[in-house]
């Protein structure tokens, strides 16, 4: 596979990608209607601006979530062939778990994992 085979996946790729949105503009239903545009809000109508500045406190508990959430994505094929991965596997696993550890940890002492 020499570099022909890449372009010529880079351009199925886009036209792939193209032909969909392509197809969704032509054969979708659309419409104009102005409270389309509008944000959802249970049914009451908005007032104000909608920028207003929210606590950086939830942006980091997200954060938190989701570097937690990654780690279950690691460590659940790891668990699936744990046994014929062998010591080293496990070593691995142990520093990587160490590390997110220390992340939580780091985490907590900052104050990022107390609730507003």
């Amino acid at each position: 596979m020499g570099s022909a085979a890449l372009i010529m996946l880079i351009i199925c790729g886009l036209a792939f990608a193209g032909g969909g949105i392509y197809l969704s503009k032509v054969l979708a239903k659309t419409s104009h209607n102005p409270v389309k545009g509008e944000a959802y809000e249970c049914g009451i109508p908005t007032t104000g601006t909608s920028w207003i500045q929210f606590n950086v406190g939830y942006y980091l508990f997200a954060l938190i979530f989701l570097v937690f959430d990654v780690e279950l994505v690691f460590l659940y094929p790891w668990a699936t062939a744990a046994k014929s991965v062998g010591v080293v596997a496990l070593i691995e696993i142990v520093v990587f778990m160490f590390i997110l550890f220390m992340g939580l940890l780091y985490a907590y002492r900052k104050g990022a994992l107390k609730w507003m």
